[in-house]
């Protein structure tokens, strides 16, 4: 791909919370850029992006689809790589993974609804990985939209610095169109050709005032980010060019310092067309996003890779799905280098070499072949045997480490099997292939009732698995009570000696270690084990002290309460001794597992809960019903905030464990008019009353078997 090609490339994606309007969108797009020749819709479950059968009926994204299209904008011809991420909570990872390989993003937004909960959390992936953004407040045409009630939102909800370059002309019903703030124009567009064609007019006589007031704002903001421009904008604004303006506004984008602000209707197709324009004009593209930094994994240096097709190839494979006629399909971004089909390429991960038989361009779920995908450019590739998400994949010769993602653990677990005894080695193909596209699904057998546990981010994720089990891999599943995903911690630090000794002729086994077991220190944040080495003047041989600390690992995975995993640990090993012949690897290895064990059960065994934060939207006259229910539930309401048309928002940390069904419970209690939406929080201590209830439940399943 030429340099030229590569600037004129967009790797974009849709992001908003449940409901904003990122498929439809997505589908208007779509039809602009001559895709697609009729507009499908989420209500009637037409639309491309959202190909999969459950997406369709319930009108709601599930996984990213991605799509390639083409803009012309300014004369010149763009490549739009769009990817339509899901808005809602339980497929976060889905938005995480689209977001780590994308250069820019839409944020959309509700204009009746403004900034919701899914709406930070997805801002702050954004954040996260550097995603440039522009903001579109979609949903113009509805009762109660308001766009500069949405821009204030941004600016104290998200922290953001939007900067509106359009104002709207109308709004609910008499929503007609935008003032374009940087060409000083009026954009209408006509009903009658679902808005394909629009005209671009002089600015009605009524908000002319109003369209300079806005334009000066715009100005001013813009003018802090140039000093050529500073200086005009204070001597005579007037003079100031359009293009000025637009080198400006995209400089100050790339270094996301200002969110350009549009609005639109895009159920009713009304703003699209500029969104597209200002999405080429300001998004960056591959070339405007630094060398993507990686790791040597022979060495562990850092190294970089620019944008360009001579360079070594590097790639990262975000997402991996199941076609019913191509088999599996890895989606990949190219950073260097090129891809080719039917030539091999290095996965560092599993340190193997695979080929690629065949590469796609994607347009939802259909694919158009391709012979090379290269740098900069966002494809999929079947063919590779042994590949995860996450994975990096680069030349044998220039193997290098890119940085792979991180997915929130699972919370809720259910156990199921299947309904006929033959239905065995279907289910478990289905699910291992189940959780080799998401690595927020987890399947595994309970090692004490023999149960198959599949664990994911909420009802609504593990619904929609069952859900897939039984269409994709025709296979029937019974399935148990939601089960929380409880961990285990320890309360007090218990200093032990622990010796391993085996004789049984021949050469035996020896180990001695003396460790302090305890809780972590406050500022060790990302949990697991924390290991200290204390050993002086060689008292424990230096090769066998990773075989201890693998020990603790390896039994932290099953704590001594209940066999759930120990959260996070700490592990000082202060001396020891050892064997000469006798002592090798395995025996500290055996050694420390023991180690676990006895000092666990003295150091205050305590089981903990996933607390979820929950937010509900409720109309003020149920609001004492919502928060009386929620202190039933073990709730602790944290604050609430007058939200727009009189509602109140009710901000909460809840247990999972009481919020099974919730969603129905809110329903009754506001006669349908509340909504909600829970993320995961945090692991905190269980009561002992509660952990006691929680023990015997364990016990009872152990002992059906």
């Amino acid at each position: 791909m030429a340099k030229q090609d590569l600037l004129l490339t967009r790797n974009i994606g849709i992001m908003a919370h449940i409901d904003a309007g990122k498929t439809t969108t997505s589908e208007r797009i779509l039809f602009y850029t001559g895709l697609t020749h009729k507009i499908g819709e989420t209500h009637d479950g037409t639309a491309t992006m959202d190909w999969m059968a459950q997406e369709q009926e319930r009108g709601i994204t599930i996984t990213s689809a991605a799509t390639t299209t083409f803009w012309n904008y300014a004369g010149k011809k763009y490549k739009i790589n769009l990817i339509d991420t899901p808005g809602h909570v339980d497929f976060t990872a889905e938005v995480e993974r689209s977001l780590r390989v994308l250069d820019g993003a839409v944020a959309t937004y509700c204009a009746v609804g403004g900034v919701e909960p899914q709406s930070e959390t997805v801002w702050r992936q954004a954040d996260k990985y550097n995603v440039p953004r522009i903001g579109y407040v979609n949903k113009m045409d509805r009762s109660g939209a308001d766009f500069y009630e949405v821009v204030r939102q941004m600016k104290e909800v998200l922290g953001a610095n939007p900067c509106p370059i359009v104002i709207p002309i109308g709004s609910e019903e008499n929503f007609k169109g935008v003032v374009d703030l940087i060409k000083m124009k009026a954009i209408l567009w006509h009903d009658e050709t679902m808005g394909a064609d629009y005209d671009v007019e002089e600015i009605p006589a009524n908000l002319v005032d109003e369209a300079n007031e806005w334009r000066e704002k715009m100005l001013e903001k813009v003018a802090e980010y140039d000093d050529a421009l500073m200086e005009k904008f204070f001597d005579d604004p007037s003079t100031i060019t359009e293009e000025e303006v637009m080198r400006a506004l995209r400089a100050a984008t790339l270094k996301m310092d200002i969110v350009p602000m549009l609005c639109g209707s895009s159920f009713k197709n009304k703003g699209v067309q500029t969104l597209l324009d200002y999405v080429c004009a300001f998004l960056p593209s591959p070339l405007d996003t630094p060398a993507i930094i990686g790791t040597d994994p022979t060495t562990g240096e850092e190294s970089s890779r620019k944008p360009a097709e001579e360079e070594k190839t590097s790639a990262l494979a975000f997402k991996i799905a199941t076609d019913p006629y191509v088999g599996r399909l890895t989606f990949f971004r190219v950073y260097s280098g090129k891809v080719e089909a039917g030539s091999y390429i290095y996965n560092t991960r599993s340190g193997k070499k695979e080929r690629v038989s065949r590469l796609f361009q994607m347009h939802s779920n259909k694919q158009n072949p391709v012979e090379v995908i290269a740098a900069g450019d966002i494809g999929a590739g079947v063919g590779f045997k042994d590949i995860r998400t996450g994975d990096s994949l680069c030349d044998e010769d220039a193997p290098i480490v890119l940085e792979s993602m991180d997915f929130p653990e699972p919370v809720i677990g259910i156990a199921v099997e299947p309904k006929t005894q033959k239905d065995l080695d279907k289910l478990s193909n289905g699910l291992a292939k189940l959780a080799e596209e998401d690595p927020t699904f987890t399947v595994k057998t309970d090692e004490q009732s023999g149960q198959t546990v599949i664990s994911g981010m909420g009802e609504l994720h593990l619904d929609i698995i069952i859900d897939r089990l039984k269409r994709e891999f025709k296979v029937e599943c019974n399935q148990g009570k939601p089960q929380v995903n409880y961990k285990e911690c320890i309360t007090k630090t218990v200093e032990l000696r622990e010796v391993y000794k085996k004789q049984s002729g021949g050469r035996g086994k020896f180990a001695d270690i003396i460790v302090a077991i305890g809780p972590v220190d406050e500022d060790f944040k990302q949990g697991g084990l924390q290991f200290v080495d204390e050993v002086k003047g060689g008292n424990i041989p230096k090769e066998f002290i990773p075989s201890v600390q693998k020990g603790f690992t390896t039994a932290m995975k099953n704590g001594v309460l209940a066999g759930y995993p120990m959260d996070s640990m700490k592990v000082v090993l202060k001396d020891g001794s050892f064997h000469p012949v006798d002592s090798d690897q395995l025996s500290f290895e055996i050694c420390a597992i023991q180690a676990y064990k006895n000092a666990c059960a003295k150091a205050g065994p305590a089981l903990t809960e996933p607390m979820m934060k929950l937010e509900v939207v409720t109309p003020e006259e149920s609001m004492g019903d919502v928060i009386g229910d929620l202190n039933r539930r073990r709730g602790q309401v944290e604050g609430m905030e007058s939200a727009r048309s009189g509602a109140r928002i009710v901000k909460a940390t809840v247990p999972l464990a009481e919020m099974f069904g919730y969603v129905t419970a809110l329903r009754t209690i506001t006669s349908g008019r509340a909504t909600s939406s829970m993320t995961y929080d945090h692991h905190a201590q269980v009561s002992s009353s509660i952990a006691k209830a929680v023990l015997e439940e364990v016990k009872g399943r152990v002992d059906l078997v």
